[in-house]
């Protein structure tokens, strides 16, 4: 992601409630786990610490206990945390895995406020500050967790959370488009080359309000965080050419419409680019000629958190450079880390979806505060989606 030091920034704290929008990997959730709920059927999690670990790399540490309960309650974004390297955790420390998913920052704030019971979260940048704003995460005992020397010094003591008080990245990177060049011949730069009349029902998109509208604030030449009443007029007059166009909305895996032929451009996370430029040559990957934004997913432990020791564990342990390779192997988004990078398939660095370059990373920003104009954005796209 670029040298993000001067890119972050967060999105939304407003009276209590948290506003926020965009991310990852969204899934459909499950009721929280405790201890004694079991992980939910479409993210099991290994029970036993005699699991076998698929693929799992060799052990290269000793891990002490924690003299915690055998048990992590992990809430976190689909299709981002391989079950091989919950499968070697446990195996390694005999710590069950309670995986829970959830489709968006809001939801997972809404839970953890209503009480949920988690022992880890993967919040955006944005949603960390957020969370430490509101008092919601715990400070990290960073003795627990010595591979963070591994991550590259540009992803630490970021504005959001200066020193990593209260977090640690786990993966980031850009928005982009994808086209299938055998659908497609126009040279395609940017969002307006998208979303043109001819490419009707043709179009994938991230469901995601303020991702949506920073691509017209981009087109607009608005700044991205520039959300005022005047600018959300000018954005749904845009907005209210392209979104009819649309077929498919979809921020859990919008690569898939993209694979099965059913359209032909989509703009979505680096890491779906990246796996789908991966699988076939003709697919194309584009970083908008307007521009786009970066984000920086972390792991952070709850304040409320019953089991705080047992996730620094998992932090710590995911941090090794093999599992990290691990994750960067199945999720292929830009990796923070630089020692998991060293171990990386020449290939997987060379894959522009993953790894933009620095003039390109240069260019980019990220969502900031915008406290409650975050709902405004969300009404203005929800009121033309089904127009």
């Amino acid at each position: 992601m670029k040298t993000p030091r001067h890119l972050l920034a967060a999105t939304v704290l407003a009276a209590g409630s948290l506003f926020l929008s965009g991310c990852d990997k969204p899934a459909e959730s499950s009721s929280p786990a405790t201890e004694s709920t079991p992980a939910p059927a479409s993210t099991p999690a290994a029970d036993s610490a005699s699991a076998p670990a698929a693929n799992a790399p060799a052990d290269e540490e000793a891990v002490a206990d924690t003299g915690e309960p055998k048990v992590l309650n992990l809430f976190c974004w689909s299709e981002y945390v391989p079950q091989a390297v919950i499968d070697a955790f446990t195996k390694q420390t005999g710590i069950r895995v309670n995986v829970e998913n959830y489709s968006s920052n809001e939801e997972m704030y809404a839970k953890l406020l209503s009480g949920g019971k988690y022992d880890l979260i993967q919040p955006s940048e944005y949603a960390v500050e957020a969370l430490i704003e509101a008092g919601q995460l715990r400070p990290l005992d960073k003795s627990a967790i010595p591979n963070l020397k591994n991550i590259d010094p540009e992803f630490l003591d970021m504005p959001f959370d200066p020193d990593n008080k209260y977090s640690v990245p786990w993966m980031a990177g850009p928005i982009g488009i994808v086209v299938n060049t055998e659908l497609v011949q126009d040279d395609i730069k940017g969002y307006k080359d998208v979303f043109q009349e001819k490419f009707r029902d043709k179009i994938v998109i991230l469901d995601d309000a303020r991702e949506i509208v920073s691509w017209a604030f981009e087109t607009l030449d608005i700044p991205i965080n520039d959300v005022t009443d005047e600018n959300l007029a000018k954005a749904k007059d845009l907005l209210a050419q392209w979104l009819p166009l649309v077929k498919v909305y979809d921020s859990d895996s919008p690569k898939t419409a993209l694979l099965n032929g059913d359209v032909a451009l989509g703009v979505v996370w680096n890491g779906e680019g990246a796996i789908l430029t991966a699988e076939d040559e003709k697919f194309k990957w584009i970083i908008p000629e307007e521009g786009t934004h970066i984000f920086v997913d972390s792991l952070a432990i709850p304040k409320s958190a019953e089991h705080p020791k047992n996730a620094e564990l998992f932090i710590n342990f995911i941090l090794r450079p093999k599992i990290s390779k691990m994750i960067s192997d199945e999720f292929p988004y830009l990796n923070p880390n630089l020692a998991a990078r060293e171990l990386l398939d020449p290939d997987a660095l060379a894959n522009p979806a993953s790894y933009p370059s620095k003039e390109e990373l240069d260019r980019m920003d990220t969502f900031k505060n915008i406290g409650d104009k975050a709902s405004d954005i969300d009404d203005l796209v929800t009121t033309l989606k089904v127009q």
